[in-house]
């Protein structure tokens, strides 16, 4: 999705963020994060304004509108995970809030696996995301699975956009 100029640039506008460490119900994730346009605020259980998204973003919602189909201005929600050396991803689904997540992998690869429940077992998949590259969660790989990322070996920085289902669409 990415040439290697594009990561590079990507990467270089990340400095400057002001990475949070995540967290949810008083937990503090190894992963840190920066919310554009839209965050999701756990305590109060919905999405909260944040910092009107800049300029590096923009390109990737384009590329996303491209290649999954969705129109650019819908994606109004981007969010910098950055993954430290060790740091995971648990297994979850994104907030209902949203409809579709298209995340582009940065830097270092990783393990997206998802699963779902099927009677007494887990149904199980799972996939080797390379940086520069880019997957889109949607329909039943939205609604049904959860996804986890496991620990990594290396630092990784992904960028999530996404939009929002049309009947909770924020004003």
């Amino acid at each position: 999705m990415l040439s290697p100029e594009e990561e590079k640039s990507l990467v270089g506008h990340f400095a400057d963020l002001p990475f949070r460490p995540f967290e949810v119900h008083g937990f503090l994730g190894k992963r840190r994060v920066v919310s554009f346009g839209w965050r999701y605020d756990y305590g109060a259980q919905r999405v909260q304004p944040s910092t009107p998204m800049p300029g590096f973003p923009l390109p990737l919602r384009e590329h996303a509108a491209v290649v999954f189909g969705i129109a650019a201005e819908r994606l109004e929600q981007a969010l910098v995970i950055e993954y430290a050396p060790g740091a995971a991803i648990g297994w979850h689904r994104d907030k209902p809030t949203f409809k579709d997540v298209v995340a582009f992998s940065l830097l270092s690869p990783c393990r997206l696996r998802l699963r779902r429940r099927c009677s007494e077992a887990w149904q199980r998949w799972s996939a080797a995301v390379q940086p520069r590259s880019a997957y889109v969660l949607r329909g039943a790989a939205r609604q049904e699975w959860e996804h986890s990322i496991p620990p990594l070996e290396s630092l990784r920085y992904s960028v999530t956009v996404r939009d929002f289902r049309d009947e909770v669409r924020p004003d």
